[in-house]
């Protein structure tokens, strides 16, 4: 089964992937590696390798027996485009993915490199959003990466927010995620970065999910900017099928 999740923009997990290993500033605090630990201490089977990055093949073909229609946010606990998961291995996610045409699928990945040079391998279906990770400056070509892509949806999550943005591209990109780090060791966000941000997502007419404020309490600073929550998603009417994820389509 899936699993749910308490991430505002999706609503369960896909894990055929586990375990990582730290890029950039981004992962200092990762979260997925301590709840691998934890995981693997309670004793479960998919943990048993801890945070080192393990391929399940068993969990390649779940997705297709879930019928009630899911927004799937696919290895919360990896990096799909680690370079020690095979080709194969990606290419075979990514049947699922296009088979599975009643789901939406959610892949986030801060390897764009590995990304671009496999996207002509890959099977780009509708329902395959993907996206990059950008937490500074100094990771921008990830969004040039990410263009070059045959997404049909393309979105950046700029979580953990360490620094401001203030020169975003965003053509060709249709969503923009925006939130702080959170739990001990939290860095700060600063709220002229996020309504930064905010404002070019505006101009250019693109749709903005701020996430949250984060820090040690995140429930406490929650996720409200400027008197409002900020659930944007993308248009779904102009980019599914008429009877495609209707589900999706009622609800936002």
């Amino acid at each position: 089964m899936a699993n749910k999740s308490k991430i505002e923009w999706t609503e369960v997990t896909w894990n055929p992937v586990t375990g990582c290993t730290k890029i950039s500033p981004g992962c200092e605090n990762c979260y997925a590696e301590k709840m691998a630990l934890r995981l693997q201490s309670m004793g479960s089977p998919n943990y048993k390798n801890g945070f080192r990055l393990t391929c399940h093949p068993h969990l390649i073909s779940a997705p297709l027996s879930w019928r009630s229609s899911k927004m799937i946010f696919v290895n919360s606990m990896s990096d799909l485009f680690h370079d020690d998961v095979p080709d194969d291995f990606v290419v075979q996610i990514f049947r699922t993915m296009s088979l599975a045409s009643n789901h939406c699928f959610q892949v986030l990945t801060k390897r764009s490199k590995r990304l671009k040079e496999l996207s002509k391998k890959l099977s780009w279906s509708k329902n395959i959003w993907m996206g990059v990770s950008v937490e500074t400056s100094a990771y921008l070509s990830r969004i040039d990466d990410l263009k070059k892509t045959g997404a049909f949806i393309k979105f950046l999550s700029l979580e953990p927010l360490l620094g401001p943005l203030a020169d975003l591209d965003l053509t060709q990109i249709d969503w923009v995620i925006v939130g702080g780090e959170s739990g001990p060791g939290a860095r700060p966000m600063k709220k002229e970065w996020v309504t930064n941000i905010k404002g070019q997502c505006e101009t250019a007419n693109v749709p903005f999910f701020f996430k949250q404020w984060g820090g040690i309490n995140k429930k406490k600073n929650g996720r409200v900017l400027e008197g409002k929550t900020w659930n944007e998603m993308p248009d779904l009417r102009k980019i599914l099928n008429q009877n495609q994820l209707s589900f999706l389509i009622e609800d936002y």
